[in-house]
């Protein structure tokens, strides 16, 4: 027996820091459910257009570059608060008390509590019929701190202890345990 929701949900989903200055260069972050990674170096998110136009998505059409962290177990407070208020009426940075750095490769913050961070560029733009602005854009950097390294210099998912969102319970879960090998072990099912 199976049970029917009239409501939709895609459950889980990756919690996305979006960095991006304005115009004066200040510095502003804002929480997104609604994207990931779309091809070999490209990701896509959607934006919703409420009235009055979110800080960050006019950062993104002024300097059509921004960044994308990864919330880990250790910044879900301030990942939380970012997708709580508008930095169109607080500072969002300061209040935080946040470390910004100047990303490497893009006119865009990369904020130091975040160990992953995505540097990126817009390459496309539209507005959708569901009232949201979708964005693609190409990732041309990505910056790991040291503490996330594993012995030979590569990302560690278990040192990184990225989050997810429980669209279901409205939760944020951690992502755990290697359950499988990805490629491999289907293949033991073909005739």
């Amino acid at each position: 027996m199976r049970k029917n929701f009239e409501e939709s949900f895609v459950t889980p989903l990756p919690v996305l820091m979006i960095g991006t200055y304005d115009e004066e260069g200040n510095a502003n972050v804002m929480n997104i459910a609604w994207g990931g990674q779309c091809g070999p170096k490209h990701i896509a998110i959607n934006i919703g257009l409420p009235e009055v136009e979110k800080k960050t998505l006019k950062n993104i059409k002024a300097k059509k570059e921004f960044t994308v962290s990864y919330a880990t177990k250790d910044t879900m407070a301030i990942s939380d608060y970012f997708g709580l208020f508008s930095g169109n009426n607080i500072n969002k940075i300061e209040e935080a008390e946040v470390t910004v750095l100047k990303a490497e490769n893009v006119d865009a913050p990369l904020i130091a509590e975040y160990p992953l961070t995505a540097e990126c560029k817009v390459l496309e733009m539209n507005e959708n019929d569901i009232g949201e602005m979708h964005i693609i854009a190409e990732i041309v950097n990505v910056s790991a701190d040291e503490s996330i390294l594993d012995d030979d210099g590569n990302v560690s998912m278990d040192k990184l202890q990225p989050i997810a969102y429980d669209s279901i319970e409205k939760t944020y879960r951690l992502v755990g345990e290697v359950v499988g090998k990805a490629f491999e072990d289907g293949i033991k099912l073909k005739k």
